[in-house]
């Protein structure tokens, strides 16, 4: 069924794929971004792949009053709104805990008001903390090891907490592993703002020659080459995960959350190595300390997903660096 879906943070770099496969779908969109990590210009880019266009509203998901408008007409919310970089979330904890719980927060309450009840988080496998089962069940301990996580795992408590006062709310939180790559047209791709937070991004940007060189955090994990071992899913199949939530809301009551993962672990040192057959560029890098809050391996089991939403991953890693490449050379 069709449905009119709110995308908040939809001109960010997961936000524009999802917006794009959710107008695949035959969904209507609306996105909310106040661009502090994106660009109007991803607006654009999302109606060029898509063919179709959107509605856009430039705020804050803590603008209650906004979101109250906003919410007219609209079947379904995806909430992709959030700060997400581990490392700045250890500098900056307040600007993460206002911003990821603060706006959950206002957003959920104007939803409330606006009897609007079926709403995808977008969660995080941070919430599993240093998991000691690998891959990862969503039925494994939760914890975090970093402000970031700990805004995602206060944000699941508080959908809990909110599905089980009502039970008009259906609720499915999606709890990301790593998402890398790009829209295989090229036209849409991860551009942050400032210096590259995340590892795809930077090893992007050393093969262009605008970085001089990767940083890898750490050459010393219990893992095949000491370095970090992470579930590179593309985002394009990240995507199509929100598509498989938002038509299985219907039939669900409650809160529920599900692993979106390829399923497999890459090290830093392997998806370097990817990212230079793709590019056949050599990329510099140097080994440094670990950052606080980061863990050796996290990889998904995504069997969940694939049984009860029907959903699969289905892009390599080599793919996403290929897309991501080819994104580079627009």
């Amino acid at each position: 069924m069709s449905k009119r879906v709110l995308v908040t943070g939809g001109a960010g770099y997961i936000g524009s794929h999802v917006a794009v496969e959710l107008l695949h779908a035959g969904h209507e969109v609306v996105i909310v971004d106040n661009y502090v990590n994106s660009s109007p210009p991803a607006i654009t880019a999302i109606e060029a792949a898509a063919g179709q266009s959107v509605t856009t509203i430039e705020g804050d998901v803590g603008d209650r009053d906004l979101m109250l408008v906003t919410l007219d007409g609209v079947d379904a919310v995806v909430h992709m709104a959030a700060l997400k970089a581990v490392g700045e979330s250890v500098e900056k904890p307040l600007a993460y805990y206002h911003n990821n719980i603060g706006g959950l927060v206002t957003l959920l309450d104007a939803m409330a008001e606006a009897e609007v009840f079926q709403f995808v988080f977008s969660s995080s496998a941070t919430v599993y903390g240093d998991a000691k089962e690998v891959p990862i069940p969503e039925t494994a301990p939760l914890s975090a090891t970093n402000p970031y996580g700990q805004t995602k795992l206060m944000a699941e408590q508080i959908l809990r907490d909110v599905a089980i006062s009502d039970d008009r709310w259906s609720i499915l939180a999606l709890r990301y592993f790593n998402p890398v790559g790009a829209h295989p047209s090229g036209i849409i791709s991860e551009a942050p703002k400032g210096k590259p937070n995340n590892l795809m991004p930077a090893v992007m940007a050393a093969a262009r020659g605008d970085l001089d060189k990767v940083m890898v955090f750490g050459d010393d994990y219990d893992t095949p080459d000491g370095t970090g071992m992470r579930d590179y899913i593309h985002v394009m199949d990240l995507a199509s995960g929100h598509v498989a939530a938002i038509d299985g809301l219907d039939s669900r009551q409650g809160f529920d959350a599900y692993n979106l993962g390829l399923g497999s672990g890459v090290s830093v040192l392997e998806l370097i190595a990817a990212a230079e057959r793709a590019s056949g560029q050599t990329i510099p890098r140097e080994i440094v300390d670990r950052r606080p809050g980061d863990v050796a391996a996290s990889v998904a089991d995504p069997s969940r997903a694939q049984t009860e939403l029907g959903w699969t991953a289905t892009y390599t890693v080599d793919q996403a660096c290929e897309d991501n490449w080819r994104s580079q050379e627009r």
